[in-house]
């Protein structure tokens, strides 16, 4: 049981009315683009680690996000993170709370793939402190500052958590409020543009990357006048990978695997700073591709979905955990890979270890793991990256040369299911305005292995292996269900697109000539169905487009009898639902009922 959230002084809030006439407040409609709120977990001797209070007040946490975020905010050993303490956790939402604002959808709908919101899941940065205090009864000040949000912007929010924790502990809740008022005067977080976030007297700059290939997404900063010492050029994400994989280096193509297939795998790490960052860097390294596997930072024993994760099922979900405790050394010594990490300041190469039966009880900082690669080894881009370790190349340059090779990595093998589902595309010519819009074709792995010879990765990267068999172990991951169904839902789009535009360019005065009339009923359903969908379901046609599908729908009600003509006007000022549906039913018995 926690403690129940503290009230604070924070204004009334403006009521509206939702769609449905319930009452909904809306002060903290712009706060809740960027931020769901801030929690304050402290160390109570009764209960443990309980929320003292949320930031803003109005805000509705379900009992099992309350216990979550009360757990997560803290290390599992509090001994040995004296000072500040920063890291990244990821909770379920509840189902209560998965309905995305409208905001959400519109940022979903624009920017790149691996930054889209999941409603099933909420972000929680957080700044714990553990200082010496003699004048508390257990000698030491302990309390987390967890910024929650929908929002995947790692840097970001760690840097503004750096920003307002501290004040927080100095000056108390008076601070937070005046976060809270200054973030709810932020512009909707919009892909794409510049955005400046003012905040204490520091001022963010920042552009989220869009979806696609612009070349607007190669920089997700851009300049700012330098002489401002208080304007902070901030990314949304800016890991530093080249330092966080620097000691699994010599098996990063062996990680790339694992993480491509989503196979479990379990981070050990003494602290939740080392284990979120290498989890996060791990859903990395296969980019642009997303990763659609679960994935916890930092875990612990206390989670709601820890029985789930830690059962003696042979065959472990696909799931990266990132855990402290070494009591999961034991409760997860049957799953098939992990990293064991150390606290040591001195970068070093991390060993790979065969031996299935001890993996998870031994110690020693290594890669564990039962898997064979499928790929050999680029050692080329391992000895180029090691040999800028003597040199004392600077990390950034050696964090961009690990990304471009991993980068091309992935490409060199998704480029060729980009050809072959590209080629599921019907014809232009096979569409037209008076049959249903065709489907994409269905997806043949034989007919795509065929495509391999010619235009295989092999060709691309230079890497050889058993891409083949890669191929058919992706096939049956989470990682190609989530390509796949995001590729074929934009072939649909398209293809929904392009019937539009036949039928925008159709001459239906013509087509309507000898027609029944229930086909040329059927005709404006379908145009009145059409013109909705492109609204519903964001089509990508035309505004020409759309005005054009608006012409033939007069076309066609002017093609229509006096007597349907009156009733379809009677049955709009009466604002009927399912408008259509009731006409033409009607239509189809108006003999039979006069």
């Amino acid at each position: 049981m926690k403690k129940q959230i503290k009230s604070r002084n924070i204004p009334p809030f403006k009521m509206t009315e939702n769609t449905d006439g319930t009452k909904r407040d809306t002060s903290w409609e712009n706060f809740r683009n960027w931020i769901h709120c801030i929690c304050i977990v402290t160390f109570d001797l009764e209960l443990g680690q309980a929320l003292e209070a949320s930031f803003p007040n109005d805000v509705h946490l379900s009992k099992q996000e309350i216990s979550n975020i009360c757990y997560l905010a803290f290390p599992d050993s509090n001994s040995g993170c004296m000072g500040d303490t920063n890291f990244i956790i990821r909770l379920q939402s509840s189902p209560s709370s998965r309905n995305l604002r409208r905001e959400h959808l519109v940022y979903n709908s624009k920017c790149s793939s691996v930054l889209q919101i999941n409603p099933s899941y909420f972000w929680g940065y957080v700044y714990f402190r553990q200082v010496k205090d003699p004048t508390l009864p257990r000698g030491y000040f302990q309390k987390s500052l967890v910024i929650l949000s929908r929002l995947p912007f790692n840097n970001l929010f760690l840097q503004i958590s750096k920003l307002i924790a501290p004040e927080y502990f100095e000056n108390g809740d008076l601070s937070l409020e005046a976060v809270c008022y200054s973030i709810n005067r932020w512009p909707a977080p919009l892909p794409g543009v510049p955005i400046t976030l003012p905040l204490l007297g520091s001022v963010f700059q920042m552009k989220i990357p869009m979806n696609g290939n612009s070349a607007s997404n190669k920089n997700s900063t851009y300049s700012i006048n330098e002489n401002l010492e208080n304007h902070i050029q901030a990314s949304v994400e800016d890991l530093n990978m080249f330092t966080i994989l620097q000691p699994v280096l010599s098996h990063i193509h062996l990680l790339w695997e694992l993480i491509l297939t989503t196979e479990p795998l379990v981070v050990m790490a003494p602290s939740p700073t080392l284990c979120s960052s290498m989890v996060l860097a791990l859903t990395r390294i296969i980019a642009p591709l997303k990763y659609c596997g679960d994935y916890r930072p930092y875990f612990t024993i206390h989670d709601s979905e820890f029985k789930q994760f830690t059962n003696k099922n042979p065959v472990p979900p696909p799931v990266i955990l990132g855990v402290t405790n070494p009591f999961f050394a034991k409760t997860l010594h049957h799953w098939p890979h992990s990293i064991r990490l150390d606290d040591t300041d001195q970068p070093q190469s991390h060993k790979l270890k065969k031996n299935a039966n001890t993996k998870m009880l031994d110690n020693c900082p290594g890669v564990y793991t039962v898997y064979k690669s499928f790929l050999q080894k680029d050692k080329s881009i391992i000895k180029k990256l090691v040999n800028g370790v003597a040199c004392r190349r600077p990390s950034e340059v050696q964090s961009a040369l690990l990304k471009r090779h991993l980068l091309e990595l992935t490409q060199s093998f998704i480029i060729p299911l980009e050809r072959y589902i590209a080629s599921l595309m019907p014809l232009q010519k096979n569409i037209s305005p008076f049959k249903a819009a065709p489907s994409p074709l269905p997806f043949n792995q034989d007919d795509f292995f065929q495509t391999l010879e010619t235009v295989g990765p092999q060709l691309t990267i230079g890497i050889k292996g058993d891409w083949v068999g890669l191929y058919k172990k992706f096939f049956r991951s989470p990682n190609f269900d989530g390509w796949f169904n995001t590729r074929y839902s934009e072939l649909y789009s398209k293809l929904q697109a392009l019937h539009l535009e036949a039928l925008s360019d159709a001459d239906l005065k013509l087509w309507v000539q000898g027609r029944p009339e229930v086909e040329v009923v059927d005709m404006l359903l379908k145009i009145q169905n059409k013109i909705g969908a492109c609204k519903e379901q964001n089509l990508p046609v035309s505004d020409r487009v759309k005005e054009q599908l608006n012409q033939r729908l007069k076309d066609i009600i002017g093609s229509l009898p006096d007597d349907l003509k009156l009733f379809r006007s009677f049955m709009i000022k009466l604002k009927i639902s399912n408008l259509m549906k009731i006409y033409y039913f009607l239509y189809e018995h108006k003999n039979s009922l006069k």
